[in-house]
């Protein structure tokens, strides 16, 4: 196994079961999200897999790392700190894996593969113009370096997912299709599996899912402009609205919330990525100002952006999606919202549940996807879905890092 190996290897090459932990962090900025899973392989698809969490924590950013996370996310960070960071991550990282392990009563020593998906610093899903050439393409960077955590925790780790995909003609996002018709795809039911991260996205899994059918992307913000909107009617004390409690108390703004929802992003056809790049600081400071031009109180402010993500969700149903589905799965930290998911309820044709009803807690999923990634690409199964990123072709992703 050599570091930055991207190559197939035998689908017989490696056993069937894996310990495999699974390591995520959003563009919510809160922490390093870590999975332990038993993973086993009965054949060749998503559906091929069967999943078992054995662990779940959250291994938190204190204020002053999640800053300067935050400023290399936007347009003041450097390079410098980017490389400073990239390294520092992948510490924390490992450290989080330690955590995992941990949690369920294992040593890294019992620990097969960790899968890391990295933190999102900046995300270009609008192809552009390359300095050499005539070739335009996409671009994504994820740090906390694969070398890193395997280093630190001895373990074989597969990082990087994003750009074989991007490299193949895709977004590279969204990836979490592999997993969602691994664990939720279901044989007589139209199943939506919707995570609302700091970004929301969907995949539409038809009864009988396979990666040929199922239709994924993301939908706009999840929890970003909430969050964002609550950090700056608050000056920063408090970073989210716990439970929609601020929420439940305004009211709606409907005019600015028609405004929003005719913006470019929401009309276009997918595939189609989004980010912090997008809906992040920026939009939530216009969004802002939009609700105080129209006299909003600090809940209507906050009332109004739940709204344009739940109303944002069952848009892109209608808009994209063959038909409203049967049942939406939520997943992420929107599960915890109870205003959101009652105004998605209201606003979609369908049984809203969250993931937990079927065995995988809701902020657990991103994380056991990467596990579940991470497998399939050291047993050599194609891991991303070209009808959800747009990418040419099935690929392989993610780049193998050994300990030295």
């Amino acid at each position: 196994m050599n570091n930055g190996d991207t190559g197939d290897v035998g689908v017989d090459a490696y056993p069937n079961e894996r310990v495999v932990i699974g390591l995520m962090s959003g563009t919510s900025l809160d922490g390093v999200d870590a999975a332990c899973c038993r993973i086993r392989r009965d054949g060749d698809g998503p559906r091929d897999y069967d999943v078992a969490v054995e662990s779940f924590v959250t291994h938190p950013y204190d204020a002053t790392f999640r800053e300067r996370i935050a400023a290399v996310c936007g347009e003041s960070g450097t390079v410098a700190e980017v490389c400073k960071l990239n390294v520092a991550l992948g510490a924390v990282f490992a450290a989080a894996a330690g955590d995992a392990a941990d949690a369920a009563d294992r040593a890294l020593a019992d620990v097969d593969l960790i899968g890391s998906h990295g933190q999102t610093v900046r995300h270009v899903p609008e192809p552009q113009a390359l300095p050499v050439g005539d070739s335009r393409l996409r671009s994504t960077l994820q740090i906390g370096d694969g070398s890193v955590i395997a280093e630190r925790t001895g373990v074989p780790t597969v990082a990087d997912f994003r750009t074989a995909d991007i490299a193949a003609g895709g977004h590279g996002a969204p990836l979490v299709p592999f997993a969602d018709v691994a664990l939720l795809a279901a044989t007589d039911r139209f199943r939506v599996a919707q995570n609302i991260g700091g970004i929301a996205n969907c995949t539409a899994l038809p009864p009988d899912s396979n990666r040929g059918n199922v239709r994924a992307f993301d939908t706009g913000p999840g929890n970003m402009v909430i969050d964002g909107v609550v950090e700056l009617l608050t000056d920063g004390e408090r970073t989210y609205d716990k439970d929609g409690h601020l929420a439940r108390a305004g009211t709606i703004e409907e005019t600015v919330l028609d405004e929003c929802l005719r913006g470019e992003y929401f009309r276009a056809e997918p595939p189609k990525s989004t980010g912090r790049e997008r809906f992040g600081r920026a939009y939530a400071r216009d969004f802002l100002a939009a609700c105080r031009a129209r006299n909003c109180a600090d809940e209507d402010v906050v009332a109004t952006a739940t709204a344009l993500t739940a109303h944002s969700i069952a848009d892109a149903y209608r808009r994209f999606l063959p038909r409203m589905p049967d049942e939406v799965v939520i997943s992420g930290g929107g599960a915890y919202n109870s205003t959101l998911v009652g105004m998605l309820d209201d606003a979609v044709d369908a049984d809203v549940r969250t993931v937990e009803e079927y065995g995988i807690g809701a902020d657990a999923k991103e994380a056991v996807a990467f596990a579940l990634l991470a497998a399939a690409a050291m047993d050599g199964v194609p891991n991303n879905v070209p009808s959800a990123t747009g990418a040419s072709r099935h690929i392989v992703m993610g780049k193998r890092c050994s300990p030295t």
